[in-house]
């Protein structure tokens, strides 16, 4: 098991740096950074786009950054993106320096995501891959929870100190992770091109589309549709980020027993329970809403991992890749979306988190779909 976990400690640590602390953390910075008067509400809303536009480029450049400096080359320049971005935002230059070095976050969160997954796959033991694959996942779970209890800590110095002490964090797991990480060719099979995965695309982008709700609204939901403060909503992007982890390592030890394409099934149905806990107007739906959204939130990410390995084989990369980059522009069309129905419905929570229902609901009968189909032969299976 130790051969196993040392890669997969290491993807996870990439993930945490690159999408839980790059992209998560600015969640509860948002608001800080509105109060003390740097940007103001709808300029913090385009650094949020900003990032998850760079992260769509750092995955779609993940696997000719791969071939071109190999995949430990590429995890720590993804590393080192993240490090100087989060470091540079310690100055308040306004939103126009903030806006490149947000992007540049997201673009170091995007490498990451592209090659910790599948290199730390391609790594270990076949009976292993389902296990290894969602502890990398977890990593992201584990940035978020971590950025809850990091970031209102940091506050208490400031912004400037607030940022630093984010790329400090990420510095240290950069130190861990580099003597660790996994490798993987870049050539052969593992440059060809994925099968199509249409259903499977469909799915994940659905799965994406489902999650805006919870992501963007979940402590508003709490904090003013439910009435139940400032305080309990950050409580619950903690919870959030803890169910990631349970639902990334869980996944991949069922992963590992059922197969992906059924675990994935189940996943979404949790994810769809997750959306319907957050529509009867009661406060005390709001905590189990947050775990089983956060447990849906990373591991049907786990799990689609796990499932482009089953249907990609040595080709995985290609298809996880494509996967990752539907889910990042699914999630800005439909946050874009969200916000303008927001707004132009007096701001009812109802309606955004009725929309995510529905879409998760569509993601899990896509799935039953794609569990129907029969398995998919491969000649290699490394």
């Amino acid at each position: 098991m130790s051969a196993t976990l040392r890669p997969a400690f290491a993807g996870a640590a990439a993930t945490a740096s690159g999408n839980g602390l790059a992209r998560f953390a600015f969640v509860p910075l948002f608001p800080a950074m509105v109060g003390a008067g740097w940007v103001d509400g709808g300029e913090a809303g385009m650094l949020g786009a900003a990032a998850l536009l760079g992260y769509l480029i750092g995955t779609l450049l993940g696997r000719q950054a791969g071939r071109r400096i190999g995949v430990r080359g590429t995890l720590d320049l993804g590393m080192g993106l993240v490090v100087v971005a989060l470091a540079a935002c310690a100055w308040n230059g306004g939103v126009w320096w903030f806006l490149p070095w947000r992007t540049l976050a997201g673009v170091g969160g995007g490498l990451l995501m592209a090659l910790a997954g599948p290199a730390t796959q391609a790594t270990v033991p076949a009976a292993r891959r389902g296990t290894a694959g969602g502890v990398v996942i977890a990593g992201v779970g584990l940035g978020i929870a971590g950025g809850a209890v990091a970031v209102p800590a940091l506050l208490q110095a400031g912004l400037p100190a607030t940022w630093l002490g984010l790329a400090g964090l990420v510095l240290l797991l950069w130190a861990y992770a580099h003597p660790r990480w996994p490798d993987m060719p870049m050539g052969g099979a593992e440059a060809a091109a994925p099968p199509p995965a249409r259903l499977l695309l469909a799915t994940y982008g659905l799965h994406g589309a489902g999650m805006v709700p919870p992501m963007v609204y979940l402590a508003d939901l709490a904090a003013r549709g439910r009435g139940l403060g400032v305080g309990i909503g950050a409580l619950l992007w903690f919870v959030f980020g803890l169910a990631g982890v349970a639902g990334g390592v869980l996944s991949g030890r069922v992963v590992d027993r059922l197969g992906g394409r059924p675990t994935l099934r189940l996943w979404l149905l949790i994810q769809a329970l997750a959306l319907a806990l957050t529509l009867p107007p009661w406060p005390a739906l709001v905590l189990p809403a947050a775990a089983a959204a956060g447990f849906a939130a990373v591991g049907v990410t786990a799990v689609t991992l796990g499932v482009s390995r089953e249907m990609a084989g040595a080709r995985a990369t290609g298809l996880w890749v494509r996967c990752t980059a539907i889910f990042a522009v699914v999630q800005t069309l439909a946050g874009f979306a969200l916000a303008a129905l927001f707004a132009a419905t007096g701001e009812s929570h109802a309606a955004v988190f009725g929309l995510g229902f529905a879409a998760s609901v569509a993601a899990a009968l896509a799935a039953a779909a794609l569990a129907r189909q029969p398995p998919v032969r491969l000649a290699a299976t490394r």
